[in-house]
């Protein structure tokens, strides 16, 4: 049994795989399997994995599904990781050479039973790290603390026990949609485990303009349910008032694209969302305007 597996989510991504399969075969520690979720590709993706398989460079676990979304794909590849560790490479991203060996590494010499995995770094291709190094300081963090108590910012790479991120529910499947933001589960996680920082680059990253990063705007306006489900979320567990604020503003403005006028009485934060209306209002118009542009 491997270690720990690296999955891939990708939907007609087949110009970019390469790219990251390059990074895995030449990998200075091959106790790994890389995952494909292929969430309904109708390019050349089966046929480049198929080939990939036949060279038997690394181990290649390979699962097709209809398209339903980046959440959906996740939830896949949580069901069938068997490793102890799991990390998300996305199908635009790749590796260091050194980055199975680094997470090992580090993991064997620092790993806990009551310690959800790892928190790393993310680079672009020139090697600059992407918003700011994680203090040098800190022994364990939820990823909630890194961002709103220390002040961390930019994208960061998680490796995480599948034990333990198991252990919480699946992302909810929105009939009609097909996101549902990620740190839904990270954000669960948080109230119970701690995260080990590694201020080492473990994930080379590119933000393509097919991304769900650069359309989020988009997206917001497509997945309306997702967004407001994730904004609930965020409120129930929010570590203080801005926090809370910004959140209930995001979920009215989504409960307004849904056409949802139950939005108070369905809401974790009742007050705060009546407070947060006018804001919502504003918000709204303001991605109807962007979407339109």
């Amino acid at each position: 049994m491997k270690t720990i597996t690296v999955f891939t989510p990708t939907y007609n991504r087949g110009y970019l795989l390469p790219q990251l399969y390059k990074s895995l075969i030449v990998q200075t520690n091959k106790d790994f399997i890389w995952l494909i979720i292929d969430d309904g590709s109708i390019d050349d993706t089966q046929e480049l994995v198929e080939k990939w398989q036949e060279e038997n460079k690394v181990t290649i676990q390979y699962i097709y599904q209809e398209n339903q979304g980046m959440h959906v794909a996740h939830n896949t590849a949580y069901k069938n990781i068997k490793t102890e560790l799991n990390v998300c490479i996305d199908s635009d991203d790749f590796m260091p050479n050194n980055a199975i060996e680094t997470i090992l590494d580090f993991w064997s010499n620092n790993n806990d039973k009551n310690i959800a995995g790892i928190i790393g770094l993310d680079a672009d291709k020139k090697g600059k790290i992407i918003g700011t190094k994680i203090p040098d300081y800190l022994r364990e963090v939820t990823l909630s603390e890194l961002y709103q108590k220390h002040k961390v910012k930019g994208d960061k790479k998680l490796v995480y026990r599948t034990d333990i991120i198991n252990k919480y529910q699946s992302y909810p499947i929105f009939i009609g949609e097909k996101f549902v933001p990620l740190d839904y589960k990270y954000i669960l996680i948080d109230q119970d485990y701690k995260l080990l920082p590694l201020n080492k680059v473990l994930c080379i990253v590119e933000y393509l303009d097919d991304g769900s990063t650069q359309n989020i705007f988009k997206q917001y306006v497509i997945n309306p349910k997702g967004f407001a489900f994730s904004r609930k979320v965020r409120m129930k567990y929010a570590s203080n008032f801005k926090e809370l604020f910004r959140n209930a503003i995001h979920y009215v403005s989504s409960s307004i694209l849904l056409k949802n006028w139950s939005f108070v009485k369905e809401s974790p934060k009742k007050a705060i969302t009546i407070l947060a209306i006018p804001f919502g209002i504003l918000l709204y118009f303001y991605i109807k305007i962007k979407t339109i542009r």
